[in-house]
């Protein structure tokens, strides 16, 4: 009884400060367009949006479902450019509820290149009640382009456009209500977790939490996995693995530890300890549909294994796990590289748009490339004193069958953190969870549905740390299994009755 007249307790204080927070009408909207004063920033555009009247710019909305917008409230639509540099044109959003304002700002990450305003996400954070922004980090488009001869723009790419976002969003924000948001987060998934990382290393003032997704914090490094992961497959004809054996490799990786938790589920809740090896998968004779050619073996064991520095031996970056099979077609599919990653050897190291990737030499390349693996475009220190300091909390999920940004470089991650700050601080301000089987942001076989925002905002409002997420896995639209995801190194253990596929009969423990 206590405990739900405690959560009523903060349901309704919940409502009693979004119902204090100011309303501003539409007029208000309106005139924020001669009154929004900000460093290096002009407002392109302010008009106030009438409740589900919001559509996304044709492009977008090409790509989206345009329902998920038919119940936004009202809001008054921000558009802003930056320019911190000569050579600077950012583009940002901000978005900003006429009434129930949470009183909270969130700003959204982007994947890969970024590019664009993440419309999807402003409309999720608006619906929470949040005033919400979105960058397209200082270009248009879904390649690396913009930053041949443009270093500018590369900086703003690689942290300046986030930074601006989160210094002018909010101060529109305060001109706005007249009142500042009383705690700001950052919300992003792969380059949008890449992101989340830069602030709270960068920037420890901007934002009070931040929800990092799959990481893709070590953009160079990663790049080369990516482009080796391709070579493996495409380099030799001989090597290619097609779409219709990576559920045969996935089944044998199954075979090889699904069981090890105890539990035969179909998901491989502890990959850093499953040893699976391919090689138990080729043919005996000649190639057939439910085994690996001996060069098939050989470029699957490369996607395993990670990218080593052929001079030194030291590992440059992780592979990807067993159980990511199913999803092997964007790293390895072919017919060229991913342009996550593909794009920045174009680009950025040669500055050749027509560089053959084919052409890539990792002994005698790897110097170039190590040349601009700097902060910029890779966030790669643990040192967060700063930002947990003033009582920030950061958040990071990944799924075990990320199929691009390999898990155990977050791993890697989170360790170098713990030798940084101890355990003590880590366990107060930092967590990790992983979610066996889900792919890359999400999708997969295992659970991959769950709200991690809310476990960070009772972190970082409430004092509540997260013990545990529960995820679903749906088929159809309908739930058919729900599992806890748990802060690693923590698992999910299944106590030994009932269904399970409810999580309920789990507990988190040491696996």
């Amino acid at each position: 009884m206590r405990t739900a007249i405690a959560v009523t307790c903060v349901l309704l204080l919940g409502a009693a400060a979004r119902a204090q927070q100011p309303s501003p009408d539409a007029a208000a909207c309106e005139r924020l367009a001669t009154t929004l004063k900000l460093a290096n920033t002009t407002a392109t555009s302010v008009h106030a949006v009438a409740a589900g009247h919001f559509m996304p710019p044709a492009a977008e909305g090409a790509a989206t479902t345009r329902s998920q917008y038919a119940g936004l409230p009202a809001f008054c639509r921000v558009q802003l450019t930056i320019k911190p540099s000569a050579d600077s044109d950012i583009t940002s959003e901000v978005w900003l509820p006429q009434s129930g304002w949470n009183g909270k700002f969130q700003q959204v990450g982007n994947g890969a290149w970024a590019g664009s305003i993440q419309y999807g996400a402003l409309a999720e954070a608006l619906q929470r009640g949040y005033a919400a922004a979105s960058t397209d980090a200082g270009h248009t488009g879904t390649d690396a382009s913009f930053a041949l001869g443009h270093p500018e723009k590369l900086i703003d790419f690689g942290y300046r456009a986030v930074h601006e976002t989160a210094v002018q969003g909010k101060g529109t924000v305060t001109s706005f209500y007249g009142m500042a948001p009383r705690l700001s987060y950052f919300n992003g998934c792969s380059g949008g977790g890449r992101m989340a990382f830069q602030e709270a290393q960068r920037f420890p003032a901007d934002f009070d939490a931040i929800l990092a997704g799959a990481p893709g914090y070590d953009r160079v490094n990663q790049s080369v996995q990516m482009l080796m992961n391709a070579k493996a497959t495409l380099d030799n004809p001989a090597s290619m693995i097609p779409a219709s054996k990576y559920p045969v490799i996935h089944r044998a990786a199954l075979d090889a530890c699904d069981a090890a938790d105890g539990l035969k589920d179909g998901l491989i809740s502890d990959p850093l300890n499953c040893h699976f090896d391919p090689t138990v998968l080729t043919c005996k004779g000649a190639d057939a549909a439910a085994c690996l050619t001996s060069p098939q073996v050989e470029a699957a064991r490369k996607i395993y294994t990670g990218v080593k520095n052929p001079k030194t031996g030291a590992e440059i970056f992780p592979g990807l796990e067993p159980g990511s099979e199913l999803v092997w077609g964007g790293p390895a599919g072919g017919p060229v590289p991913l342009a996550v990653g593909g794009d920045l050897f174009k680009f950025v190291v040669f500055q050749d748009p027509n560089w053959d990737f084919r052409k890539f030499d990792l002994a005698r390349d790897y110097d170039a490339v190590h040349t601009i693996d700097n902060l910029g475009l890779s966030p790669t220190s643990p040192d967060l004193k700063a930002f947990v300091g003033r009582g920030g909390k950061l958040l990071i999920y990944q799924g075990w069958g990320d199929q691009n940004v390999a898990p155990r470089s977050t791993v890697h991650y989170y360790s170098k953190v713990i030798d940084a700050l101890g355990r003590k601080q880590v366990d107060d301000s930092v967590r990790l969870f992983f979610a066996p089987g889900m792919a890359h942001c999400g999708g997969g076989e295992g659970p991959n549905v769950f709200d991690a925002l809310t476990s960070l905002e009772q972190w970082r409002e409430q004092g509540k740390a997260p013990t545990r997420i529960i995820a679903s896995h749906l088929t159809n639209g309908k739930v058919d299994r729900t599992r806890p995801l748990c802060p690693y190194p923590q698992a999910a253990k299944y106590k030994g009755t009932g269904s399970i596929d409810q999580a309920d009969n789990f507990t988190c423990a040491q696996p």
